[in-house]
């Protein structure tokens, strides 16, 4: 079991700046893919950006150009900067460790942290 625990959440006003930390428990971090999603109030749970073990990187179209995603290994963490901060990026973010292992899917979540944008 692999416990995750974000941080960095908070108010920050239109174009403004905030980096989430993600750290896992445990030693496998660095095998398992790693991911942030977003949840607004009445909208369903959305992909911002994934890194898999392996460095490849994908983003939401919303967030391309202004959200960075990282991780260290050494370190069992993954990191969003957010850049230019828009109203809509307002969520509860949570951290996501995955990875499919012998046919059988370890998937795992943080409890979130609340992200709020005011124009």
């Amino acid at each position: 079991q692999v416990q995750l625990v974000e941080s960095g959440g908070g108010l920050a006003q239109a174009g403004g700046s905030l980096k989430l930390s993600c750290v896992a428990s445990g030693s496998t971090f660095p095998i398992l893919d790693a991911g942030w999603y977003r949840q607004a109030p009445g909208k369903q749970r959305e992909l911002v950006a994934r890194i898999t073990s392996g460095s490849t990187i994908n983003y939401a179209d919303s967030v391309k150009g202004r959200f960075t995603i990282s991780r260290d290994n050494a370190k069992s963490t993954v990191y969003l900067e957010m850049n230019n901060l828009k109203p809509d990026d307002t969520a509860v973010y949570y951290c996501n460790a995955f990875r499919m292992l012998l046919g059988k899917a370890f998937d795992f979540w943080g409890q979130g942290t609340q992200v709020t944008v005011s124009s």
